[in-house]
C-alpha cells in the first residue's frame, strides 16, 4: 500500500467514526395495547366525520350559494392535516343542534379560503398562493 492510500484510508476511518458518534439518535421502545395498535387514527376519524357532514344536503345547498361544489370542499378536508381536521370536527360538534348551518358553511369556506391562499390546494381560482 502505498502513503497515500494509507493516510485517505485513515481520512476515511475517522470520518466514518465521527458520523457514526454523532448521528445516534436516542431511540425509545414502548409497548402498546391491541386496543391502541387497531384503533383508526384520530384525523381519519375527524376526516370522515367532515366528510359525513359534507354528504348533508343542507350542507352542500350552503356551500353551493357560496360557488364552492361538493367535491372541492371533499378534497379540502383530505388535504387538512390531521390537527386541522380534529379542530374542525370539534367546532363541528360544539355547535348547537338547532344552530344556524349557514355559520358552519361560513367557517368551512374560510378554511378552504385560508389553505388555498397558504399555496396547500387551489380550489379558487381568485386566490393567488403566498409562495
Amino acid at each position: 500500500m502505498s502513503m497515500g492510500m494509507k493516510k485517505g484510508m485513515k481520512i476515511t476511518a475517522l470520518l466514518l467514526a465521527f458520523s457514526t458518534a454523532f448521528t445516534s439518535l436516542p431511540v425509545q421502545a414502548v409497548m402498546i395495547t391491541t386496543e391502541e395498535a387497531t384503533a383508526p387514527v384520530a384525523g381519519d376519524a375527524a376526516r370522515a366525520h367532515l366528510q359525513a357532514l359534507l354528504a348533508r344536503e343542507d350542507v352542500q345547498a350552503g356551500l353551493a350559494r357560496h360557488g364552492v361544489t361538493a367535491d372541492a370542499a371533499a378534497a379540502r378536508v383530505a388535504a387538512l392535516s390531521d390537527a386541522e381536521a380534529q379542530e374542525l370536527s370539534q367546532r363541528m360538534d360544539s355547535l348547537p343542534a338547532g344552530g344556524s348551518v349557514l355559520g358552519v358553511i361560513v367557517f368551512i369556506f374560510l378554511v378552504l379560503l385560508v389553505t388555498d391562499i397558504l399555496g396547500f390546494t387551489k380550489v379558487f381560482p381568485f386566490t393567488r398562493p403566498i409562495r
